[in-house]
């Protein structure tokens, strides 16, 4: 299983806010890039994200991602 966050980066000082979690249960972290990359521009959020990261089951952030950056 794998956490989705998607959050907006404040320009001034780097502070991450969460926009939103999704869990998605998969064994594959491909598939969950697929359902996060997918999700990005379409999930009903209060914000427009500025990035999104995976976490493990066991909270580590295993994938990191930015439309404009595109961190990996």
């Amino acid at each position: 299983m794998f956490i989705i966050e998607f959050f907006r980066v404040r320009k001034t000082d780097g502070a991450h806010a969460i926009l939103d979690r999704v869990e998605h249960d998969t064994f594959e972290l491909d598939d969950a890039k697929v359902r996060a990359q997918s999700l990005f521009d379409t999930l009903n959020m209060p914000q427009k994200p500025d990035a999104l990261r995976i976490m493990d089951h066991k909270g580590e952030e295993v994938f990191l991602w930015s439309p404009e950056h595109h961190t990996r």
